[in-house]
């Protein structure tokens, strides 16, 4: 039986605004699946006033990107109340992520994230602080990688096979 990564204690996770950034530009990734995951309640994400500003604030500087794609996902049932203290977060070096790090922390969720402050002291944390591969692999036991390079390999670009032909 394969070994799994714990998810945090209350089954929730809290996704950093890198993972639905992620989402939002390739459909067909790790981070796609988590969000998706989410939106179809398959999966519970935890939610601050604190997250989900940064979260608009970064998806509406990015012009691609439309917040009503992701507004749904903080629906009110997962909206976490109490205050949440970042003061014990001020060894991960970007301010802007000790709010998801402590909302980690107050829930019991994993936290998911691409990003290098968070994952550089993930040892540190009292909850799990995965990538969205780790997620996907551990916490549901799928190894998507694999496929996903073996598909690589089998497709191949239009323009390369015009280049190949020439």
């Amino acid at each position: 039986m394969r070994s799994r990564l714990p998810v945090g204690r209350s089954g929730r996770v809290v996704l950093d605004t890198n993972v639905l950034v992620a989402a939002g530009f390739n459909t067909r990734s790790h981070a796609a699946r988590i969000v998706e995951a989410v939106r179809t309640h398959r999966l519970k994400m935890a939610w601050s006033v604190g997250t989900k500003r940064e979260s608009e604030h970064v998806i509406r500087r990015i012009p691609p990107l439309h917040w009503r794609d992701f507004e749904e996902l903080f629906d009110e049932a997962s909206r976490v109340c109490d205050a949440i203290d970042v003061s014990s977060y001020a060894y991960i070096l970007d301010p802007a992520d000790r709010v998801f790090a402590a909302l980690a922390h107050a829930t019991g969720a994993s936290l998911i994230t691409g990003d290098d402050h968070l994952l550089a002291h993930r040892s540190r944390a009292d909850v799990p602080v995965l990538t969205t591969h780790e997620f996907v692999r551990f916490a549901w036991g799928d190894d998507s990688d694999t496929q996903a390079r073996e598909s690589r390999q089998t497709t191949k670009d239009p323009q390369r096979i015009d280049e190949e032909a020439a």
